[in-house]
């Protein structure tokens, strides 16, 4: 116990009567996060999904979304994540007692944080691909004809830039403001979500894969490929949010 630091000795649980509830919590912040626009604007084609999720048939999209929830479900939150709901204890400690002091440090402290910088390049990347394409900007003629933003570009470029600039900021300096917004912020895609349901579920019935293959101009995943892109999508970033 002497050679332990301080913020390991000196942490205690929190008693469950001292617990905030989860809707005044991160919880509802990493809802909407799992519902970033990149993880379903690739529903009907797009980079790397060909014909898009769908191309193979509702059954297999389903399927791989049951699937990743399971993985998840079992591998990440039924024993690390309900570690901490079990003890009381922080995430600092909770991440000491599986990596110990030294390996607390980096898992999950430093590679953590070092992750966030991925995570704002991936979000700077397409968020500026949305705004050239709702503004028609840096669009270059596709396959098949189809105008698409030029990366790299100029365009492209400077969006990202200035987007990962503020939002750095924002996180530095104004994060405060966005955490009493954050519980609320998750209804925007929320309802986005369900205007596109109500919107597309009166096809559903007459819902034929090849249309949407032969409208994307490109071949279509198969069933374990659509398996395999929505467990890459969902598990990969479970597991790192």
């Amino acid at each position: 116990m002497s050679n332990l630091p301080s913020y390991v000795t000196a942490a205690k649980p929190v008693p469950l009567a001292n617990r905030a509830a989860w809707y005044k919590t991160i919880a509802p912040t990493y809802a909407g996060v799992m519902l970033w626009f990149v993880f379903w604007q690739a529903l009907v084609g797009g980079q790397g999904t060909p014909g898009g999720v769908l191309s193979a048939g509702l059954g297999p999209a389903l399927l791989g979304l049951v699937l990743a929830a399971l993985i998840c479900h079992f591998l990440f939150y039924l024993a690390p994540g309900m570690l901490g709901m079990r003890t009381g204890l922080p995430l600092y400690i909770v991440g000491t007692s599986t990596y110990g002091v030294q390996g607390g440090l980096f898992m999950p402290g430093l590679l953590m944080g070092l992750l966030q910088f991925g995570w704002l390049a991936v979000n700077a990347w397409a968020t500026s691909m949305l705004l050239c394409k709702c503004f028609e900007i840096g669009l270059v003629p596709g396959a098949g004809g189809v105008m698409e933003v030029q990366v790299p570009g100029m365009a492209h470029g400077i969006i990202a830039a200035v987007f990962a600039i503020v939002a750095a900021f924002v996180g530095l300096k104004g994060i405060q403001y966005v955490a009493k917004v954050a519980t609320y912020l998750p209804l925007i895609p929320i309802v986005v979500l369900l205007i596109l349901l109500a919107m597309t579920c009166g096809g559903l019935s007459g819902f034929e894969p090849k249309k949407l293959v032969e409208s994307s101009a490109t071949t279509s995943l198969d069933t374990w490929a659509v398996i395999g892109v929505l467990c890459t999508y969902i598990v990969g970033f479970f597991a790192t949010a």
